[in-house]
């Protein structure tokens, strides 16, 4: 389906471009959510007359959004939640999880802003981008600890999850025998060489 835009989006275009789309994405996404029209003559003559409206509303959008990532750009959240011996969280970190405590600290953010491409599902410090507008994007590095202890060391820099298997490591020795095949029990194989001969 061919498309006009009336914002970026992207790796698709820019305000005014058409497009063409899988069905899919145009009626379940790009449509409902005012991202782009039909292109077909009418609507085409719409978008040229309302152009210059369509592009002073995004300036200002893009503005506001500007404003509002200085804020944001750079800052850190701890999060102190259980997790495992190994750092596996138990629940994982979502993108709604984000979105709230960015609003506790008086950030207008949704969670539909919040890009994760994945859960964050292990303790460690991760990077995750913020888009404010399609053409304003951010990042944020959330801190995702056991203890207020553990979180402070992780932002020096020390990743607690290798030093939780070095200790692991550390205390675990296994019986060794440097002549022992894999798989073979000797007493079992006697036999069976007396039976082949006889």
């Amino acid at each position: 389906m061919e498309v006009i835009l009336l914002e970026r989006v992207e790796k698709l275009g820019a305000i005014g471009d058409v497009v063409t789309v899988k069905n899919g994405f145009a009626r379940n996404f790009l449509l409902p959510n005012k991202k782009a029209l039909r292109a077909n003559e009418a609507n085409r003559k719409v978008f040229e007359s309302n152009k210059a409206q369509i592009v002073a509303d995004n300036d200002a959008r893009r503005g506001e959004a500007e404003k509002a990532s200085k804020d944001i750009d750079g800052k850190t959240i701890t999060l102190i939640r259980q997790a495992s011996n190994t750092g596996q969280l138990y629940g994982s970190v979502s993108a709604r999880d984000l979105a709230e405590l960015l609003a506790e600290d008086g950030a207008k953010v949704t969670k539909s802003q919040v890009v994760l491409d994945k859960p964050i599902k292990a303790i460690g410090v991760s990077v995750v981008k913020i888009v404010l507008h399609p053409e304003v994007a951010v990042t944020i590095k959330v801190n995702v600890a056991r203890s207020p202890e553990e979180a402070e060391m992780q932002a020096q820099g020390v990743d607690v999850r290798a030093q939780m298997f070095e200790r692991d490591e550390a205390g675990f020795i296994e019986d060794y025998d440097p002549n022992a095949e894999p798989g073979e029990i000797i007493s079992d194989a006697a036999p069976a060489e007396e039976q082949a001969e006889g």
